[in-house]
């Protein structure tokens, strides 16, 4: 069932049914609508988009982030790894993929709310959550209840964990201290990208106040814990091809002086081409650009994050579209500004977002890439020492293997210790192993994808699953995603046919399952 076509405030309220309810349409939600539908159950898939596929319906290739893909077993590797790299027919691949099955989605709307009798949850209340042109949410003033979801059993799948918190299962966010987990690179750390550009808006005054773009520093000492999260971006594609090319117009209350601190790094950087390229389009990744992590302005704001990872979706909504009017603003700002270099300024302005990758939206990827937002708190937390292969867990239903992938989390003013010179500085970025990590995949147990049986018995989280900031984020990857949303599918089914808790089932028998549909849940190297 597609539910596309806008709810007026005069419709009735439907209710639906099924054994299993998926909420999200992420690549993860896809797999585990359809792994529930093969291994027999009824299945209903909520997205709150008109778009399925998550991230990698947006810029992020199903191979991307699995640096050895024999580790991603089931369908992720039988199917999702064979949808391609162009972002917009790995979109139709997911559709058709679903579509095949028959498995009712509910486009358009998000969970309102929960019901919940004991340990239990019995249903969701749906509301209406039309993006607009640009894939920007609904805010939650503007949205509307029009759909109740029974289900026995019910799996988060969202880049938010929305179902999960409105659940009342508890959950984290922000970053934990060096010390809750024994994490010795967790919390606040030391200053990256420290640039000598004054940070104030009249220079060396700091009675003038911080110009935009800069965060006041909390203060916080190295390992201390505080709310703030990782960068957030787009993953999009530019072009200066005039058939595919998207114009970037400048937001309605754009204003020169919001870029003063794009200004006087231009400056610092003077003719340096390569660094200006840096800013915007920002990282070459793999055809889509990324944030830049060694500059210190980039593509994306930093700091802002924070507020969308608890936020409702009054605050989701604007944030979105902040991310939007930034790039925006600095793409216009680079083009137009005398103090950029003229070669540059002509370079910036031939762009274009390529709206043949993305036609649905103008150029925009429809889904902003939420590295990490809420976190279970589940029974099970993985931290470094699992990321760095230090347990080894008899639960295992999937791998794992990437390094500690942290993008910056603020910027902020910051004196050079050895000069005493002001100047502003990144902080919170890091990237320990890179790409392969310790070279060892480590497994995730099903407990880190399941709460604890007194907060919810009916209830898995393959995406915001149990982990610290610091183990989400070498975790954080979407073939890792699938494969838990495959074996949290396995499990909902046998949870329905052992008339038991989540928490409860037989793990051997879920393990033998998993292997038989190929699932890789152990290593052995090769």
């Amino acid at each position: 069932m597609s539910m596309g076509t806008p709810a007026t405030a005069e419709s009735m309220v439907m209710t639906t049914t099924a054994d299993v309810c998926v909420y999200g349409g992420t690549p993860a939600g896809c797999i585990a609508a359809m792994t529930a539908h093969q291994e027999g159950a009824s299945v209903i898939l909520i997205e709150p988009s008109r778009w399925l596929g998550g991230m990698l319906s947006s810029g992020i290739k199903p191979r991307q982030d699995c640096p050895i893909p024999a580790i991603a077993g089931g369908l992720t590797s039988d199917v999702v790894f064979g949808f391609g790299d162009d972002p917009h027919n790995v979109m139709l691949a997911f559709h058709e993929w679903v579509k095949s099955a028959g498995i009712e989605v509910i486009f358009e709307r998000r969970v309102r709310s929960v019901r919940r009798e004991g340990n239990r949850i019995t249903a969701v209340e749906l509301e209406t959550s039309q993006p607009d042109r640009w894939a920007v949410p609904l805010p939650a003033s503007e949205s509307i209840p029009d759909v109740v979801v029974q289900a026995a059993v019910f799996i988060d799948a969202s880049y938010e964990g929305d179902l999960m918190a409105l659940a009342k299962v508890p959950y984290r966010t922000g970053r934990e201290s060096r010390d809750a987990f024994g994490e010795q690179i967790a919390g606040v750390r030391p200053v990256t990208n420290w640039t000598p550009v004054d940070p104030y808006v009249v220079p060396g005054d700091s009675t003038s106040g911080l110009l935009r773009l800069v965060d006041r520093d909390h203060g916080l000492p190295i390992g201390a814990a505080d709310d703030y999260t990782q960068a957030y971006n787009f993953r999009f594609y530019v072009t200066t091809d005039p058939a595919r090319r998207a114009e970037l117009t400048p937001p309605d209350d754009y204003t020169p002086d919001d870029f003063e601190l794009v200004r006087r790094y231009v400056r610092h950087l003077g003719s340096d081409v390569e660094a200006l390229r840096g800013i915007f389009p920002g990282w070459l990744n793999s055809g889509e650009y990324n944030y830049q992590r060694a500059s210190l302005i980039t593509n994306a704001p930093v700091g802002v994050s924070r507020r969308y990872q608890d936020g409702d979706w009054n605050d989701r909504s604007r944030l979105w579209r902040h991310h939007i009017d930034y790039l925006r603003g600095i793409h216009h700002f680079l083009s137009t500004d005398p103090d950029v270099p003229e070669q540059f300024r002509a370079e910036t302005a031939a762009y274009g977002l390529d709206a043949g990758v993305f036609p649905d939206t103008d150029g925009w990827p429809p889904q902003l890439y939420v590295r990490v937002s809420r976190r279970l708190a589940g029974i099970y937390t993985v931290t470094y020492a699992d990321v760095a292969n230090r347990t080894d867990p008899s639960d295992s239903i999937g791998l794992a293997l990437f390094g500690v992938d942290v993008y910056p989390v603020r910027r902020i003013p910051y004196r050079d210790p050895e000069t005493g010179q002001l100047g502003v500085a990144t902080e919170g970025d890091m990237f320990l192993g890179g790409h392969m990590g310790t070279g060892e995949p480590y497994p995730i147990p099903y407990r880190a994808v399941t709460p604890k049986r007194s907060d919810c018995g009916n209830l898995l989280v393959p995406v915001c699953l149990s982990a610290t900031h610091i183990g989400y984020a070498a975790t954080r990857m979407e073939p890792v995603f699938c494969v838990l949303a495959e074996s949290a599918a396995v499990a909902a089914v046998q949870s329905l046919r052992e008339h038991t808790d989540v928490q409860d089932i037989d793990v051997a028998r879920l393990q033998s399952r998993l292997v038989e549909r190929g699932q890789v849940i152990a290593w052995t190297a090769t």
